[in-house]
This record gives C-alpha cells, sequence and structure tokens, in this order.
C-alpha cells in the first residue's frame, strides 16, 4: 500500500513538473517581444517584394536581430505621412498589439510635405513640432478634419506606445540620393531636426538615420552610390543593398544608446540579399553574340538596357540552330538546369525551322504547331523523331514552367527584305505559329518580327540597309543595338510582363 502511494505521488511530482517546464516554455513564447516598424516607403516599398528593385530598411531590420528573442512585424505603409498613417487606422492596428516591452521603429517625413488639402493625396503635416492645427473638409475623404503639427503625430506614437508600455524608437528619415557639390543634403533643419525634438522631449531613443546614412554614401561617392545603392531612375527609394545599408546603420547606432533593443542584436551579421532574376535568350544567330562584326544578334546588346544591379541577362542562344537541333543538341537541358523560379527565359526561333528535315544540317522542324511527327534516319546508327515548330516550343514553354521560371515567346527577327515596298513579315508561318502556341499555353508573346518591322519602315531602306552589311538575315551591332531596343521599350511598356522595373531606356 505504501509502494502504491509513493508510485502515486512520483507520477504527480513529474507531472506538476513537466506542466511547469510546459508553462514556462508558454510564457517565454507570450513575452517575446515585438519590433514593430511604422513609416513610409522608405520602410517597406510596395508589399515589402522588392517590386521593381525597390525595398525598405524595414524588410531587412530583422536580419540584424536575435529571432530567439524577438520578431519582427512591419507595418509601414509606401505614400503615408505620419498624418495619413493614422488617419487610415494603421496606427491604430499596430497599437491594439502592443504588449510591455515591445518595441516601435518610427521614420516618417518623406511624404508630410506635401499638401494638406488636394483631390490627389491631402498628406502634408503643418511644419515643426508645435501646437497648431488647420480645419478642413479633407477632399478626399469628404470629411472635416483638423490637421496638426508633423511632430503632434509623431508624440502622439510615441505616447501610445508608452501607454503599452512599449519602447519607442525614432529615426529621421533617410537621405535623397540627390547629391549637390559632392555631398548629400540633410534633413537636420526640417523633420530630421524636428524628429529628434520630438525623441529629447518625451526622452526616446533617437537615432539620426539620415545624417549617418548621408555620410556613409558620401564616403563612397556618387558614381558608386548610383546603381548600387540607389538607382538612377528613383532618388528616394534604396536597391535592396541600399536597405540593408539603413537597416545595419540603425542597428550600429542602437549598440551605442541604452536602449535594451541592443540586446538582442546579433553580431558580425552577413545580410543576404534578394538573389536576381535572371533573363535566359534562347534562341538562334539573331539572338547570339557574335565575333564576327557582321552579324550580332540583338542579345548581345541587350543587356545595356536592363538594370543588371538587379538581374542578369544570359544568352543561351547559338547561332545555326532552330527548335529541333537546339533540342537534340542537348543545348536546352543544359540551360534549363539554370532556371530557377521567378526567372524570365526568352525563346525565339523560325530562321532555320525551314531548313532541312531528312539532309545535312538536318535542323528544319516539320511545320505548324501539331502533333505531326517523321521519322529521320541521320546516319546509320541514329534516328530521329522529328516534330513540328510548335510542338518544340510548346515542350520548352512547359518545362520553363516547371522549373517555376517565366517563358515569353518572340516571333522571329524581320529580315531585310522589301516586297512590296513593306519589310516582309512571316504572318503565315512562324510569326503565325509563335503566336498561336503562345496563346495555346497561356504565355506572354511579343510580335519581334512586327513592331521591328514598323520600325525599320519608319527609318527607311537606306538607313536599315546599313544595319544589314554581310546578309539580309544578320545585323551588325548597330541593328542589333536597333532590335535590342524596340523589344526593352516594349517589356518597359507591358505592365502584365513583370519586367518593366528592370529596363532602363535612358532616353
Amino acid at each position: 500500500m505504501k509502494k502504491s502511494k509513493f508510485l502515486v505521488l512520483s507520477c504527480l511530482s513529474a507531472l506538476l513538473i513537466n506542466c511547469k517546464s510546459a508553462t514556462n516554455i508558454a510564457t517565454s513564447e507570450i513575452i517575446k517581444p515585438t519590433v514593430y516598424t511604422v513609416g513610409d516607403s522608405t520602410v517597406k516599398n510596395g508589399r515589402g517584394d522588392g517590386s521593381g528593385g525597390l525595398w525598405g530598411w524595414g524588410d531587412f531590420i530583422g536580419q540584424f536581430l536575435d529571432s530567439t528573442k524577438v520578431s519582427v512585424e512591419n507595418h509601414a505603409l509606401g505614400g503615408t505621412s505620419s498624418r495619413t498613417y493614422q488617419n487610415l487606422g494603421l496606427w491604430d492596428t499596430v497599437n491594439n498589439k502592443l504588449k510591455t516591452g515591445d518595441y516601435v521603429l518610427i521614420q516618417f517625413g518623406h511624404n508630410d510635405n506635401g499638401s494638406i488639402n488636394d483631390t490627389i493625396r491631402a498628406r502634408g503635416t503643418i511644419k515643426g513640432i508645435g501646437d497648431e492645427t488647420e480645419e478642413i473638409d479633407n477632399m478626399i475623404t469628404k470629411k472635416h478634419e483638423i490637421v496638426h503639427s508633423y511632430g503632434w503625430y509623431i508624440e502622439k506614437i510615441v505616447k501610445d506606445a508608452k501607454a503599452k508600455g512599449a519602447i519607442p524608437i525614432i529615426m529621421s528619415p533617410i537621405p535623397r540620393n540627390d547629391w549637390k557639390e559632392g555631398k548629400v543634403p540633410r534633413n537636420n533643419t526640417s523633420y530630421g531636426l524636428w524628429a529628434k525634438q520630438i525623441a529629447e522631449r518625451n526622452n526616446v531613443t533617437f537615432i539620426d538615420l539620415n545624417d549617418k546614412m548621408a555620410s556613409k554614401l558620401e564616403s563612397f561617392g556618387e558614381e558608386k552610390v548610383t546603381g548600387t545603392y540607389f538607382y538612377k531612375r528613383d532618388h528616394t527609394h534604396p536597391s535592396a543593398r541600399g536597405a540593408a545599408m539603413a537597416a545595419s546603420i540603425i542597428t550600429n547606432e542602437l549598440k551605442e544608446t541604452n536602449n535594451s533593443l541592443k540586446n538582442h542584436l546579433l553580431s558580425n551579421v552577413e545580410v543576404n540579399l534578394p538573389r536576381k532574376k535572371n533573363i535566359f535568350l534562347i534562341g538562334d544567330s539573331t539572338m547570339a553574340s557574335s565575333n564576327n562584326p557582321n552579324t550580332i544578334g540583338w542579345g548581345m546588346p541587350f543587356p545595356q538596357f536592363c538594370d543588371t544591379t538587379q538581374v542578369n541577362v544570359v544568352n543561351k542562344a547559338r547561332g545555326g540552330r532552330s527548335t529541333r537541333t537546339f533540342n537534340f543538341e542537348g543545348l536546352w537541358d543544359a540551360a534549363k538546369k539554370e532556371f530557377q523560379p521567378g526567372d524570365f527565359v526568352f525563346i525565339q526561333f523560325g530562321h532555320n525551322d525551314a531548313g532541312n528535315i531528312d539532309k545535312a544540317k538536318y535542323r528544319g522542324s516539320l511545320k505548324g504547331i501539331g502533333n505531326e511527327m517523321q521519322t529521320v534516319a541521320r546516319d546509320s546508327s541514329i534516328t530521329e523523331t522529328v516534330h513540328t515548330y510548335g510542338w518544340y516550343m510548346k515542350k520548352m514553354i512547359r518545362e520553363t514552367k516547371e522549373k517555376g521560371a517565366t517563358p515569353i515567346i518572340l516571333s522571329l527577327t524581320p529580315r531585310n527584305e522589301w516586297p512590296n515596298n513593306m519589310v516582309e513579315r512571316r504572318t503565315e508561318t512562324y510569326a503565325k505559329w509563335a503566336k498561336e502556341v503562345a496563346v495555346s499555353e497561356d504565355v506572354f508573346y511579343i510580335d519581334v518580327n512586327d513592331i521591328v518591322a514598323k520600325a525599320y519602315e519608319t527609318l527607311g531602306k537606306d538607313k536599315v540597309k546599313d544595319f544589314f552589311p554581310q546578309d539580309h538575315t544578320h545585323t551588325n551591332l548597330e541593328g542589333a543595338t536597333f532590335t535590342a531596343s524596340i523589344i526593352a521599350k516594349k517589356l518597359k511598356n507591358s505592365k502584365e510582363i513583370g519586367l518593366r522595373g528592370f529596363i532602363n531606356l535612358n532616353e
């Protein structure tokens, strides 16, 4: 009986210990603080996925923090000011989640300088940190509104956070990539100053991100900064490298404060930047690189129209190939091994598909896009099943999709032939079949044949003749660059394809 009681007590004791341990684990998870970021597009651009190559520092700050000790939530929204962020209820969403020990990283200012009342944004705030107000009937919301100063809105976030036991940290707005006499202008007499004054008035941590980052940029110089940390087309929103730089400055500055967030920082951080997307070019000599100055494919100059800080252009095109031989020779399989999710694959054939089917060079494909086949004896030991042009194109499309990449079909380039004073089109053969394949497989299609032919007709025969010094099919570098620019313009103007943010036209 005593032994039985002892066993019962032992079991109960073990159960209590296990329950206590489980409770401690659960409690540890519950009290794990969260680092919230609130701000504009320089904190989180778009959906925070690097669309167009633009990022916010809030997308990288988590890499500098110990995820076993804190969580990170980026609640910034592009286009907002300190005023509209609160009017839209975005701050309420964060405030309602705050608990004791959380952190709130605050950065506004880029949009606060806008109009106080208009039909476009109505997001401006009164300059300074005072208690001045302006009553308006908001032209967008159609509501009566009392507009306050920039400092008033920042201070409201600070006070709300403190009331919840959270710890606010204020940043001055990141600098713009807008150089004057070799220097990056500061905002230390406007929003940077006012952010600092609010921090001092409320006894909270202030990080002069504006000045620290401007100094860092100046140490590199404008030429290195533009194209690496910012893009020429946008002086406000940084690249991934620029956003990561801002995040690293914030965390380095935190180390010099008495803010408890510094206890959750990692040491010797190697930032993981987003992988560059690849644009693969699959085709024949009219796309391929060449050492012959009279046979340059448009793929050779094409990279000059791309933002190569965001994308790599990988030219796998090979002269003399058709859809059939590109597959038969293993060129397609070799290229396909390199495709990764998110990449783009341009596929353009047709010039060589009209060749011999059962004679050397054995590169002709069957006409059309159907499933017809023909068995060909290439020599005494090799037989080959030849398919249609469309069959090979569909095969490449489907296998591209299987790799998670995006296939884009291009019709073949036009030749320098002018029947009836019009550039020849192949609207009844390869251009037609390329389009039919794209439609049947539901992929993007660019009618290079037609858009380049129209551009040739605008230039006129004499000028176009200079593009073709060797024959009517292959261009020199000038002609190849002209074709590449036409394709780049098409990509830049297409929202659906998803490459417009990677194209630089330098116009």
